[in-house]
């Protein structure tokens, strides 16, 4: 299966109206059946499915068909964001240097 978006890529949640930052990615659902029926939307669970950094501080685990590309080129706050990125760059996060 093929992912729409990478790591670091910032991403928009189309319903809920948040930014964030993929750090992870699955190629389908791998929560728990409690969780995944817990979840508001419950999108179909053969897709891939990212964890994203929230703007602000919080994490998240998404279907893709509820993300899309950020738009506005800005930057994410999080915590965390240090830990996992080294550098941004055209609206992406990179975990490190691609010598």
């Amino acid at each position: 299966m093929a992912y729409k978006f990478k790591i670091g890529h910032v991403v928009h949640h189309k319903r809920y109206d948040y930014f964030g930052v993929i750090f992870h990615a699955d190629e389908v659902c791998r929560a728990e059946d409690r969780w995944y029926y817990r979840n508001r939307t419950q999108p179909t669970r053969q897709q891939p499915w990212y964890n994203v950094l929230v703007d602000g501080g919080s994490e998240t685990y998404v279907a893709e068909e509820n993300l899309e590309f950020d738009r506005t080129g800005k930057k994410i706050v999080h915590p965390m964001l240090n830990q996992m990125f080294l550098s941004y760059h055209d609206g992406r996060y990179f975990e490190m240097s691609l010598n």
